[in-house]
């Protein structure tokens, strides 16, 4: 299976560009937002890291079958901090 994305670009005007690429962003709120493939037929669609995020968001999509999907939200700790990051195992009051 082939990393690429088959992309088509469309215009105001209607005017339509198709491409390739193994991944790409869209900037949406001064932030970068990344699609790419994540194996098994997945796509995962993740904001780029700032310096002093303490975590960072990847939502995944997975094909189960015709027209159905499974959606997946991830937070994962940013690297190179290594400050406590709350979750449902934590063992925090929140």
């Amino acid at each position: 299976m082939s990393d690429s994305l088959q992309l088509i670009l469309e215009d105001t005007d209607g005017t339509q560009l198709e491409t390739s690429c193994t991944r790409f962003a869209v900037m949406w709120q001064g932030r970068e937002v990344w699609i790419q493939q994540a194996g098994n037929g997945q796509l995962m669609i993740g904001v780029d890291v700032d310096e002093g995020d303490t975590e960072y968001a990847n939502l995944v999509l997975r094909p189960l079958a015709t027209n159905l999907v499974s959606l997946q939200l991830e937070m994962e700790a940013a690297e190179g901090d290594d400050e406590h990051v709350h979750g449902p195992d934590c063992a925090h009051d929140h």
